[in-house]
């Protein structure tokens, strides 16, 4: 059995490239058995198996597998304590829908990577049947983002489009929009009921959701709070306003 054991290999070496944004044009790393599990059964196409000599009978299906030292293996993985696998996985394309129909999520500027995958996490626990994220939130392909979201983008599509396109998308498809937000119009999040077809947005950590998304609104919603905190992280508020609208 050949085990690399050099992070100069080039096929190392490649791999290491997808942790930086600039360099995942066709594939990205999934960390873990469970995200590895998650898109085998999903029917992904993966392109590398990076994993330990040990587990040589548990991958003995796959041709992909490259037995590496567990020096290399922690220097592909992110996390502090790797699971003995890591796999790049071939981007598969969602092409945005023409109309929308049903329950979606739009995160607007959301950057923490952590509270962006909670929060798709969530919406596809919730059966949402998608999430948009514009162009300034987290990169759902960040190894951070992924181990939040676990596997939760092979379940419903994620897209990436900027505010001003979702607007005229949710606004073409009479998609109601429904905004999260502290100011002084909005109302309580219980007024609201239970809907078959909607857009809720979620906005920046800080700044909340822009001036262009509440004037577009249809709604603008806030989280009643008895206590003296002046805000809720925004993955915790979008579960609260996701279970309750579903």
């Amino acid at each position: 059995m050949n085990i690399i054991t050099s992070k100069a290999n080039n096929v190392v070496k490649k791999a290491k490239k997808l942790h930086h944004k600039k360099y995942r044009k066709d594939s990205y790393l999934i960390e873990g058995w469970h995200l590895f599990e998650e898109a085998v059964s999903s029917g992904e196409e993966l392109i590398r198996i990076f994993a330990l000599a040990e587990y040589a009978e548990r991958l003995g299906d796959f041709s992909q597998v490259i037995f590496v030292s567990p020096e290399i293996l922690a220097d592909l993985a992110d996390s502090k304590t790797p699971q003995g696998i890591v796999a790049e996985v071939a981007f598969e394309r969602e092409a945005i829908p023409a109309e929308l129909s049903g329950r979606y999520l739009f995160l607007e500027d959301v950057q923490d990577p952590g509270n962006v995958g909670t929060i798709i996490r969530t919406a596809d626990a919730a059966g949402f049947d998608g999430v948009f994220i514009s162009s300034a939130s987290a990169d759902i392909y960040n190894l951070k983002t992924l181990r939040s979201m676990q596997g939760s983008h092979f379940h419903l599509p994620v897209y990436r489009m900027d505010t001003a396109d979702f607007i005229r998308l949710a606004q073409s498809s009479s998609l109601p929009i429904l905004a999260s937000t502290l100011s002084s119009t909005s109302i309580d999040y219980r007024e609201v009921d239970s809907k078959d077809s909607f857009a809720l947005v979620m906005g920046n950590e800080g700044q909340g959701i822009s001036p262009e998304m509440t004037e577009a609104a249809d709604v603008l919603v806030h989280i009643s709070m008895k206590g003296q905190a002046e805000s809720l992280n925004v993955a915790v508020a979008a579960g609260i306003l996701i279970f309750h609208l579903s």
